[in-house]
């Protein structure tokens, strides 16, 4: 069997664990557990209060995180393959090259970088859900998709978050 197919196995071995101990009672909400921290150059605007929360809700799972003021991201962005009408406030590049757009909880970040999909750039939440990571307003939630940044710059849904719990 090749590494990379006993990368594979393991992950989805370990992921098996933690949606049957999910689904027996165990708290939903528990932060997905990483072997070694991943960094991110997280990339905002000096002015957004809600970055600076989702970077505390990235560091709170284990994330290092530098960052790096713009007054105008939309160079950036452009630059990075994130399309125009999906963009949120801040974009984070991991140290490998993978891009994270938006308010997209941790532990997802943590799947991608385990399973770096091929073909794909990175993950996206488009606009600023309510109740998404770093846009907390009491119990408001709204429902939003994670999706998959393919190289082609097309993307796909890559999850889809009903609840709090699922973040």
């Amino acid at each position: 069997m090749s590494i990379s197919k006993l990368k594979t196995s393991l992950f989805l071995l370990v992921m098996a664990a933690v949606v049957s101990a999910n689904s027996y009672g165990e708290n939903a909400a528990a932060p997905f557990q990483r072997a070694a921290s991943t960094e991110l150059l997280v990339h905002k605007n000096p002015n957004c209060g809600c970055c600076g929360a989702w970077i505390e809700h990235a560091q709170q799972q284990g994330f290092t995180t530098t960052v790096q003021n713009h007054v105008n991201l939309n160079a950036l962005k452009a630059e990075l393959g994130i399309p125009a009408n999906l963009q949120a406030c801040h974009t984070s590049v991991s140290s490998d090259g993978f891009v994270f757009e938006g308010h997209i909880p941790a532990r997802y970040i943590t799947q991608f970088l385990a399973e770096k999909p091929s073909g794909a750039r990175g993950l996206i939440v488009a606009n600023m859900p309510m109740g998404s990571p770093g846009m907390d307003m009491g119990s408001g939630f709204q429902a939003y998709d994670i999706l998959l940044l393919l190289n082609d710059g097309s993307t796909e849904i890559y999850a889809t978050i009903n609840s709090k719990a699922q973040q």
